[in-house]
């Protein structure tokens, strides 16, 4: 019996007791929360980027931003919000596989719904259509992954993030080197409040991390 709960605990994870570590843990996985990621991304692409947004007014720039946030952050916030009413699930938090499968197929949806828009769109980047290509994959292959372990979503979303701005690096001429350095640390502390403050062994998170990873690139093969 006490090596059973010893494996337990070996699979799940041991999260944290100790409050100065749990509370910024869990204010780290609030602030990078993956419903948060593709808006980081996307206010780069569009504000921070020098070249893609280059000849976009300030309003279009907006009215970009809020197409992101309406379809990728309050749309699948809202489906899941919706879901808990309704009692398909017992918490916002998404502790357990089964509870993610349905916000998986609807994050999927919108995720898709945003690659066309920009992707029909000539006026649009590539950049930002490849991008979210690869969140749907992300999202997609997220899913199926689910069926056999609890990966990371956390992880999906960082690695997504370093991998969209490893593509930037790799296909436009802006010296992405603070950039990268900046998420790459965003991905260690996430990594790390993860451990801390959730039930993920670590193979889930770096799993997580190098699906959203190679959702990037292949998006960005496809697409650039």
């Amino acid at each position: 019996m006490q090596e059973e709960l010893i494996d337990e605990v070996e699979y799940h994870g041991h999260p944290t007791s100790n409050p100065l570590l749990k509370w910024p843990a869990s204010l780290i996985s609030y602030i990078f929360h993956p419903i948060f990621v593709p808006l980081y991304v996307s206010f780069f692409i569009v504000y921070l980027h020098p070249y893609y947004f280059s000849g976009f007014s300030a309003q279009n720039r907006m009215r970009t931003m809020l197409i992101v946030f309406q379809n990728a952050v309050f749309y699948p916030l809202f489906a899941t919000a919706l879901l808990k009413w309704v009692g398909f699930i017992p918490s916002y938090f998404l502790r357990t596989q089964k509870e993610r499968i349905i916000p998986y197929i609807a994050s999927s949806i919108f995720f898709f719904w945003l690659f066309l828009i920009f992707k029909q769109q000539p006026d649009y980047p590539r950049m930002i259509a490849a991008f979210f290509l690869g969140v749907f994959l992300a999202s997609s292959a997220a899913l199926i992954a689910n069926i056999y372990f609890k990966i990371s979503m956390h992880g999906i979303g960082m690695g997504g993030w370093l991998g969209a701005f490893l593509v930037i690096a790799g296909t436009s001429s802006v010296l992405m080197t603070w950039p990268l350095a900046i998420v790459v640390l965003f991905t260690g502390l996430v990594a790390t409040a993860r451990l801390l403050v959730s039930d993920h062994r670590p193979a889930d998170i770096y799993a997580g991390i190098a699906l959203g990873l190679a959702c990037q690139f292949i998006a960005a093969y496809a697409m650039l």
